[in-house]
Parts: C-alpha cells; structure tokens; sequence
C-alpha cells in the first residue's frame, strides 16, 4: 500500500468515527521546534557531567537541585518558549471541537494541546506550565521558572514563603498519576479508532497503555517504525503533522 493509500484509508477511519483517541509522545513536540530532551548536540558533554536520565531523576533533584534546574531550564523550558502548536495538535483540536475526538493522551509536557485549543488533554508526565512550592502550594508560572537572576543553576523559591518551587512533571523514579493513568486507560479501552503519533513506544509503564486496546483500528503514525507495528492495522511512517495536516 502506497503512502497516499494508507493516508486515504486513515481518513476513511477518521471521517467516519465518533469516538477517536490519540496517544502521543516526543515526535508530536519536535516538530514544533521542540527537541527531545534526550538527543545529545556537540557541546552536550561540555556541559553537562550526567545523563538526561540521570539528572531528571528524584534523587539528582533532591540532592543537586542547582545542577538539576541548570539543565532543565537550558534543555527543556529555553527550547521550548515560543513554540507553537503545529497541524497535528490543531488538527486533534479540530476532531474535538466537531466531537469526534474524545480524549488526547500525551507523554509531552509543553502544554502546546491545550495551546491549539484541546480541552480533555491527559497529561501523563504532567507540564512545564505548572510549578508549586513543596512548602506551600504556591503556584507559579513557567516565566517565573526561567528566571535565574544570571546564574544558571540558581533554585527557584517561593515568592510567598521561601520554599522551594517545584515543576508539576514528573521525573524518573515518581510514579505516575492515577488518576490520570485511570482515566487514560478508560478511553483507550472505550476507543473506536486508537491513534498513536510520534513515539517508539519504548518508554513504560505509559507505553503500556496500547494493550488496553481492543479494538480493530489502530494506527500507528511515526517516522521510524516501532516495536508494535505488527499489532497495527494501519502503520504510516511518515511525519505525524504532515499525516494529520493532510486530512
């Protein structure tokens, strides 16, 4: 089946569903300017003397949170301030507004969803968007985050009490939300046509999720090809905003 073929049958599946679910990873983020925390450019080692894994984890946070911000606001928040949503995220928007989509699921953090205009958005590593401080709750903004007043690796505090202020995703070794893993899997299990763009499907326990699928349309959408593919009944290598953008 050509490429053009399998983008008409998608759009068969689509026009003709009441009840679509997306699941989407990194490459949904990357393609608006985006870069995935994990790829490591020429001046990585430079800077840096640990692994992404390493220093987004628990206990690099808790015991060098200045190395820990340091790294978060030049790989993660700088990279992704400005970003626009791209026609993946405004094309799932779209399939919501004329009810046809019933839930997105992401891996991402940026918020870039809700920015295209998705309502029932379940983030499952949560966002950059939101920060609370350990001692009291306080929220603040993800500007408030990035300042750092010249020094990069300086904690930020609370504005109200002092504490330390802490972003709303999580990090290796945190187990994830329930509630929203809950209501995840409802909608997965619940789905008529399964979505899922731009991720390998590598990274547990949210890669899991496909297997509470039990329906008979699952699309699989990615430039590379992954270790579910052969469980697919529609694999599209090919770019997730292009596919989407082309419907």
């Amino acid at each position: 089946m050509t490429n053009e073929e399998k983008i008409a049958k998608l759009k068969d599946l689509t026009d003709n569903s009441s009840n679509i679910v997306f699941f989407g990873g990194a490459g949904v983020s990357t393609e608006s300017g985006i870069p995935d925390f994990r790829s490591t450019d020429g001046l990585y080692s430079m800077h840096y003397k640990y692994p992404p894994e390493t220093i987004l984890s628990h206990t690099f946070y808790q015991r060098m949170p200045g190395e820990f911000f340091r790294f978060y606001r030049d790989k993660i928040l700088r990279p992704g301030a400005g970003a626009k949503p791209n026609k993946a995220h405004l094309k799932l928007a779209e399939w919501e507004r004329q009810g046809k989509l019933k839930a997105v699921i992401t891996q991402n953090i940026d918020g870039l969803h809700q920015a295209a205009g998705s309502k029932n958005v379940l983030e499952l590593h949560g966002s950059v968007l939101r920060n609370y401080c350990e001692r009291c709750g306080e929220f603040h903004d993800v500007e408030y985050m990035l300042e750092d007043g010249g020094d990069s690796t300086m904690v930020p505090r609370c504005r109200k009490c002092g504490g330390r202020v802490k972003p709303d995703v999580v990090l290796y070794e945190e187990g994830l939300d329930m509630n929203i893993m809950t209501n995840a899997i409802r909608a997965i299990s619940n789905a008529d046509v399964l979505i899922i763009g731009g991720t390998s499907l590598v990274v547990y326990p949210a890669a899991g999720l496909i297997d509470y699928y039990t329906g008979n349309k699952l699309i699989l959408i990615n430039k590379s090809s992954t270790g579910r593919d052969s469980q697919a009944d529609l694999v599209i290598n090919d770019s997730i905003g292009e596919v989407l953008g082309s419907l």
